[in-house]
């Protein structure tokens, strides 16, 4: 069953906000960085990825964000717009901040790293007063990404947002997307975290996001299925807990749970998973599909991006989703 209803009227299917920055990731792989010297420049950030994977996948997406008054900046946007996502509610800043970098080290497909430079990013600018009640509403969804709420003035954009889904019944994925560089202490990522997710109807994580949400706030208990419950008892209807290698968990408000499991594919690196899962099983869910075939749309991409050099530039559209599942063994 699928028990997320969207309002099929809408303009628009899919909305994400929060983090737009480059990714740098490394040419010369199988060295530390301290090797490495040259790195082909992509766009980066899990909501930015996720916008990127639903449109190629063709979900007519929007963004809501901050870019930086530069060339970096305008290579988001433009970026963006080559990939029909609409781009009238991304911003420009004026106060002079910068644009997000994400340097990535490839050792060997299990042992990958990133090097963020997070200090005065554009992205955590964006202001209540930039949220647009009437951009949200037309929208069928909208996702929020956890690494928006680490700084004021975005942390009051991400909850006006909310606010705004939530009167005109837009369907609000939560991705967890917990970046510990970017908080002051694990109790206020905690407290926000769990405030945020109270008002969303997906919540999608790993298992040790979910562990850091309750740490702080001393539940006893800590598996899926308590950490599940707890959500249900607010406003989720699908609950996703994230195994890596070992796939990932639906729980659903009615008591049932389905397993996803993962396609083999020749891994390059490990970093991007999430997001092109994320991104996959969102259109699946905005499909109609059941959750069990969302979930093997997930697992499907997040193989193929791992397989290839960027996460953005590697999103799949259906047809090369299509052909993958086909192919690929899948392992449950």
């Amino acid at each position: 069953m699928n028990p997320i209803v969207f309002k099929e009227e809408r303009p628009l299917d899919f909305i994400a906000m929060g983090r737009l920055c480059i990714d740098l990731n490394a040419n010369e792989t199988q060295r530390p960085m301290e090797q490495t010297k040259t790195f082909t420049k992509y766009v980066g950030g899990s909501p930015a990825n996720i916008a990127i994977g639903t449109s190629r996948l063709g979900l007519k997406t929007g963004f809501i964000g901050k870019v930086s008054d530069d060339q970096m900046g305008r290579f988001i946007t433009q970026y963006l717009q080559e990939n029909d996502i609409n781009t009238d509610h991304v911003v420009v800043d004026q106060t002079g901040a910068v644009t997000g970098l994400a340097f990535t080290e490839i050792k060997s497909p299990q042992e990958c790293s990133i090097l963020m430079y997070r200090d005065n990013v554009a992205d955590l600018k964006i202001k209540p007063t930039e949220i647009s009640e009437e951009y949200i509403k037309q929208s069928k969804s909208l996702l929020i990404s956890g690494t928006a709420l680490a700084k004021s003035p975005s942390r009051e954009a991400i909850f006006l947002a909310l606010e705004y889904a939530r009167k005109h019944n837009v369907v609000v994925f939560f991705d967890i997307d917990y970046r510990p560089y970017t908080w002051e202490s694990g109790a206020e990522t905690a407290i926000y975290y769990n405030l945020a997710a109270e008002k969303c109807d997906v919540i999608i994580g790993t298992r040790e996001e979910f562990d850091m949400m309750e740490k702080f706030l001393n539940y006893k208990e800590s598996n899926d299925q308590a950490t599940a419950d707890r959500w249900f008892s607010h406003h989720a209807k699908i609950v996703v807990i994230k195994h890596g290698g070992d796939g990932s968990i639906a729980y659903t408000r009615d008591g049932q749970s389905h397993r996803g499991g993962i396609f083999k594919t020749k891994v390059l690196k490990t970093f991007g998973a999430g997001d092109s899962y994320a991104s996959a099983f969102i259109y699946g869910l905005m499909q109609g599909l059941e959750i069990p075939e969302a979930m093997r749309l997930g697992g499907a991409s997040a193989s193929i991006v791992i397989s290839k050099h960027s996460c953005s530039d590697a999103m799949p559209i259906a047809e090369e989703l299509k052909s993958f599942m086909e192919t690929a063994e899948e392992v449950l």
